[in-house]
């Protein structure tokens, strides 16, 4: 009997050490790799937001309706939201897909940005690119307003078509009708180079 209960502590004890391991020294590196996927910027630093201020994500996708029969779609690889602010998902490789009432999609690309759960607009940053198949549009910044027909694209604006290449500062380009208006911020020519 006495075997059998030496061989009863000694389980025990095992398990016991074993669930100090586990609570001490596993849990909290489970934890830490958790915690890893908060993201902050230099600009949030900056701002004194702290780690438990940020809730972040990977592969997010947000789906939604405007002008009452349009679809689009944001993605993102990486996002994360500020508890202070939480209708502003800030993202890293932002994706916006846009259906057109012809059929036909817009996608819009950039390093990162902004998109607002509440409103839907979307505010693209650096690398942005759009395109609905026949015109591409290259700059640094786009901002795509639900309330408006269409994108604000400024600050080092290439527009190309099967018309030509347009430079410019600011390009106001609506994907459905294909018409736009072009602005430099001082006074300068625009440039376009037209193809025939």
């Amino acid at each position: 009997m006495k075997k059998k209960e030496r061989q009863i502590q000694q389980i025990l004890i095992a398990t016991g050490l074993l669930l100090f391991i586990l609570t001490y020294f596993y849990y909290p590196s489970i934890i830490e790799k958790k915690s890893d996927g908060n993201v902050l910027t230099d600009e949030n630093l900056e701002r004194g937001i702290t780690d438990d201020q940020v809730n972040s994500f990977k592969n997010v996708e947000y789906k939604g309706v405007y002008d009452f029969n349009k679809s689009f779609k944001v993605k993102s690889k990486e996002a994360y939201i500020l508890s202070d602010d939480p209708d502003i998902v800030y993202m890293s490789k932002m994706h916006v897909i846009l259906n057109l009432n012809n059929g036909k999609f817009v996608n819009i690309t950039s390093d990162k940005g902004k998109y607002n759960k509440t409103t839907y607009d979307c505010f693209f940053e650096e690398n942005v690119f759009a395109s609905d198949g026949e015109t591409e549009i290259h700059g640094d910044n786009l901002d795509l307003l639900a309330t408006e027909d269409s994108a604000n694209v400024y600050n080092d604006v290439t527009l190309n078509n099967n018309l030509g290449l347009l430079k410019a500062d600011r390009i106001n380009y609506n994907f459905e009708t294909k018409k736009f208006k072009v602005s430099m911020f001082d006074d300068e020519l625009v440039k376009m180079k037209v193809t025939q």
